[in-house]
């Protein structure tokens, strides 16, 4: 296994964050300290921050005045993807344009379950869940099916790195380390990809070193491997639908064309998650378990799996979500059964706190959805700052109900806060967040 530290630099974040309260925070460059009032002369720029459940240009959409959004910044899970790959990408959906959230980690998702499949020699979710985090560690290093299988064949023991990163599973099921991207909105409301830069979290030394049972001859074949979607075509993250529903049929098309899995094509069944608001997503649920699948790739929000988490993995089959980050998945009772090629929120909560106190950031106030996704990552962010240096009144949470008429009183309690920095963690109701903060003199707007 390729080891590799990905260091966050705690020292060197705390000794930050206590230089910048000791002499009075910020710069010249839009940062935190100025000492102004929000709603005089002399004002300060306060820093807006998003993270993945709203940083994208599909959040621009809703901002017709130029600069509404200028200069504000994001986490995500986000790999620097290749450029074959988001070509390839388009071939399956000309109309994503530059929006590729979550599609790597669609594609990885597809092509491990593939691969356990394989070592395991049978479609039967209750066995070839043994096989799932051993594919991302130890053995040959292989950074497609078409290389991974050929070493399966060959009788080795393949290590996939993914698109989305190397993945290196823990033995819950989940990434050990991930790399981020930090992306800022430009005067045009829409990402500015020349701005966008990738840090990392983690420790990929933290891999689970257990790879496994013995693998099955090569070449096995066996029951056709039936693989199930359960992302949001409509609903608060229907934005991530498209890229995530191209990278698992991508990786379906890339499967079938180096041979499937067990001697036949892998068949792709795709359902709707709609959002926690709906029942769409039990519905989907039943029709694919109707359909026989071996595996569900989804939901793409947390909420949204852990409502039916326990209907799916109760039924043998395996759930594998590219976009989940509540930390709850990490030890929920799942028989075995669910794993994730998205990092946990503890993850991008270091990423996120790292980039507040980079910009020097004394106050800051948290707006968060009350969700498994919201308040999670609410408290992560939160905790870390603490740890970083700041104090209980300087980093002060606000949890809101995401179906809210309006936002009104929260964004109130950020105007009398009054902080260097906010951080909204939420999904479409951010811009209905934003546009109240930029109203009160206190949001990302230039």
């Amino acid at each position: 296994m390729r080891t590799r530290t990905y260091a966050r630099s705690i020292a060197v974040t705390s000794a930050a964050l206590v230089a910048l309260t000791a002499c009075g925070g910020g710069g010249d460059d839009g940062g935190s300290g100025s000492g102004g009032d929000a709603s005089g002369g002399g004002e300060k720029q306060v820093n807006v921050y998003g993270t993945d459940g709203n940083t994208g240009s599909p959040l621009g959409e809703d901002f017709e005045e130029q600069g509404a959004l200028a200069g504000m910044k994001g986490t995500l899970p986000l790999t620097e993807l290749a450029g074959d790959f988001t070509d390839r990408l388009l071939t399956v959906d000309p109309n994503l344009g530059n929006t590729f959230n979550y599609a790597g980690e669609t594609y990885d998702a597809v092509v491990l379950t593939a691969l356990a499949a394989q070592l395991a020699g049978t479609n039967d979710a209750n066995v070839f869940k043994a096989y799932v985090n051993g594919v991302t560690t130890g053995g040959e290093k292989c950074d497609s099916f078409q290389a991974c299988i050929d070493i399966v064949n060959a009788g080795g023991n393949p290590d996939y790195d993914g698109v989305s990163g190397p993945l290196a599973f823990v033995d819950a099921g989940e990434p050990a380390a991930a790399s981020f991207g930090i992306q800022q909105f430009g005067d045009d409301n829409k990402i500015d990809d020349s701005a966008t830069r990738y840090v990392l979290a983690g420790d990929e030394a933290n891999a689970t070193t257990d790879e496994g049972p013995a693998p099955a001859a090569p070449g096995t074949t066996g029951e056709q491997l039936v693989i199930g979607t359960l992302l949001p075509l409509t609903g608060d993250l229907a934005f991530l639908g498209p890229p995530e529903v191209a990278g698992a049929k991508l990786a379906v098309q890339e499967v079938n064309a180096a041979g499937g899995v067990l001697g036949q094509d892998v068949r792709l069944e795709e359902g709707d998650s709609g959002d926690a608001t709906t029942d769409t997503a039990t519905q989907t649920v039943d029709r694919l378990l109707q359909a026989g699948v071996n595996a569900i790739v989804g939901a793409a929000s947390s909420t949204v799996s852990l409502n039916v988490i326990d209907r799916i993995t109760s039924a043998g089959v395996m759930q594998i979500s590219p976009a989940n980050t509540s930390d709850q998945f990490t030890d929920y009772a799942d028989n075995g059964l669910y794993f994730r090629t998205a990092p946990p929120d503890v993850l991008q909560a270091r990423a996120l706190a790292d980039l507040i106190a980079e910009d020097g950031n004394n106050t800051v106030g948290i707006l968060a959805r009350n969700d498994a996704y919201g308040t999670g990552l609410a408290e992560n962010t939160r905790n870390n700052l603490l740890s970083g240096g700041l104090s209980e009144d300087q980093v002060v949470s606000v949890i809101y109900d995401p179906n809210a008429a309006n936002f009104d009183s929260e964004v109130q309690q950020m105007v009398d806060l009054n902080p260097d920095g906010i951080v909204v963690i939420g999904f479409e109701e951010s811009s209905r967040i934003i546009q109240g903060l930029n109203e009160n003199g206190i949001g990302p707007q230039r």
